[in-house]
């Protein structure tokens, strides 16, 4: 069976985490939405539908069963609907299109289950306490837990811990009376961290001594996190390793947050706050009132750098110095509160290369031509 998982129109509604990814490359709960498809239906194979200049990275096929909406989060209850579709049908949940079969879609179909669909960037972590809980249990359901080190202090059902093999956690302070907490293969949680869930820490990932994590945060794989964090998820291979607080926010992929780093998640008058639209290229009201940093592939910030709320930093960006910067700094960004000038081109590869190095991975000539393609589009945007 062939799967083509779909931006659905979310390519701007989610950018800049989708600048250099499809939608389906996204992180919520603990795994990626493609991930979470290779789980629940391990006999597919997946293709995207994504915006041309990401294509060539992430091929599509003209040989497919089914189309899904890639930002609804799709279960095994849900699933089972899907694969009743017809020729022709589309399965619906409320406004959202859900999945179609065929190209000639005909009749609509009302999904009997709840399904989250992520339409703006502070879904992400708004639903993320919902699907850790989901995850955790599709991932952990007739396995049994690694053991868990008698160092630690767990405050509430010690079931609701799971760690994976080879995952390192001693002298942490765990509780579980608010949701699980996931620790991958090889992920390590050093001692005097206090955790609540729920919480996931990704393979491969660390969490500094000391770490204050309040519920619900991903930590996806192969990143380094400490100081405080809350209900924010970090995708990959990103940095927090000092202290300095991060909330209600979504960090890319390949970025590195200096040493107190802070966002605020709040205004001060307690107020429903505005956020940077790349879709309509201005400023939009949301609903929420909690809403920190939103952060694109690739950016950075120097050390004690302050980000007002609902700042949205772009792709490739380096943000240094004292006071507040802007609450959109575009990508391509190299500065601060006292202005940005233009990050070369020569020199953000340079800096990917070297990053992505250090992890052992390769800086491809894809990964060129999107950061061609981006600098060209959206420098200084």
């Amino acid at each position: 069976m062939n799967i083509i998982l779909h931006d659905a129109g979310k390519h701007l509604e989610l950018a800049p985490l989708t600048l250099a990814k499809p939608v389906a490359e996204l992180r919520m709960g603990i795994l990626t939405i493609k991930e979470r498809w290779q789980k629940i239906l391990p006999t597919a194979q997946y293709f995207y539908e994504t915006e041309d200049y990401l294509a060539e990275k992430f091929p599509n096929t003209s040989k497919f069963d089914l189309v899904i909406n890639a930002s609804a989060i799709i279960y095994p209850d849900t699933l089972k609907e899907i694969l009743l579709l017809k020729e022709g049908d589309v399965l619906f949940s409320k406004d959202n299109w859900i999945a179609k079969k065929g190209f000639d879609i005909t009749n609509k179909v009302e999904s009997k289950n709840e399904v989250l669909v992520i339409n703006h960037l502070w879904d992400l972590f708004s639903f993320n306490h919902s699907a850790v809980e989901r995850d955790f249990e599709l991932l952990t359901k007739n396995r049994k837990s690694s053991k868990i080190s008698e160092s630690n202090t767990i405050i509430g059902n010690p079931l609701h811990i799971f760690l994976e093999e080879g995952a390192h956690v001693e002298a942490t302070i765990f509780n579980t009376k608010s949701g699980p907490i996931y620790i991958d293969k090889d992920a390590e949680i050093m001692e005097g961290s206090m955790i609540r869930g729920p919480f996931t820490l990704g393979r491969g990932s660390c969490v500094k001594m000391g770490a204050k994590i309040y519920g619900a945060t991903t930590i996806g794989p192969y990143c380094k996190v400490g100081g405080e964090i809350s209900n924010s998820i970090f995708q990959s291979f990103s940095n927090k390793g000092h202290d300095g607080f991060i909330g209600n926010s979504v960090i890319g992929e390949w970025c590195n947050l200096g040493a107190d780093t802070n966002s605020s998640n709040l205004k001060n008058n307690y107020s429903k706050v505005n956020i940077y639209s790349y879709a309509k290229k201005e400023i939009i009201k949301t609903d929420v009132q909690f809403l920190g940093l939103i952060m694109g592939d690739h950016s950075k910030s120097g050390i004690n750098t302050m980000f007002n709320t609902s700042t949205v930093v772009g792709f490739s960006a380096n943000i240094f110095g004292g006071n507040f910067p802007s609450k959109h700094i575009p990508s391509f960004s190299w500065g601060g509160a006292d202005g940005f000038v233009k990050f070369d081109l020569i020199k953000a590869v340079e800096v990917a290369k070297a990053m992505m190095s250090r992890r052992n991975v390769q800086f491809s000539e894809l990964d060129l031509k999107i950061f061609e393609f981006l600098y060209e589009k959206y420098n200084l945007e």
